[in-house]
């Protein structure tokens, strides 16, 4: 459990969008904070996935390895950015390998709490849920946008 001040300065995040300060206080009984020095890491690709992240401040390097062996920065986030959300939703295996690129205080909320918090307050979880869809949703788009462009540059680079 975390204090609700602990939302202060990144209540502008989109996974907390139309909270209220009664929101706040609930939501903080079912999270925990993080301190994080850089270069610790959060979690490994293919690791086991139980929980979700907001940044409250520093910086989260996100990165795949690839089958060379290379490992590739895909994103860095930052404050009011969220990561690793995908494993209160599926509960599957991370995706990607979550660093601390700059020394961090996180707060997380387990897959556990999420289910618990569906129980005691389906309002705000739903509200915390619609966020997550809306994450999910921009970031498929920005995806999508990525592939469109890839498949633009490989025909081009095909015809010359």
């Amino acid at each position: 459990m975390i204090n609700a001040s602990a939302f202060d300065g990144i209540r502008g995040s989109v996974m907390l969008q139309g909270m209220t300060d009664a929101d706040f206080s609930r939501l903080a009984e079912f999270c925990e904070d993080r301190q994080m020095a850089e270069g610790t890491t959060v979690f490994i690709e293919n690791m086991p996935g139980e929980s979700l992240f907001l940044i409250r401040r520093g910086t989260i390097r996100i990165s795949k390895m690839f089958a060379e062996g290379d490992e590739k920065t895909l994103v860095v986030l930052g404050p009011e950015d969220i990561f690793g959300e995908m494993a209160v939703i599926d509960g599957l295996p991370r995706s990607a390998t979550a660093r601390v690129a700059e020394d961090a205080e996180l707060i997380s909320l387990k897959k556990k709490d999420f289910e618990a918090l569906c129980q005691a307050d389906p309002g705000l979880a739903l509200k915390l849920a619609m966020n997550i869809v809306r994450i999910f949703s921009k970031r498929i788009r920005e995806a999508s946008d990525e592939y469109r462009d890839m498949l633009i540059w490989s025909i081009q680079g095909d015809k010359a």
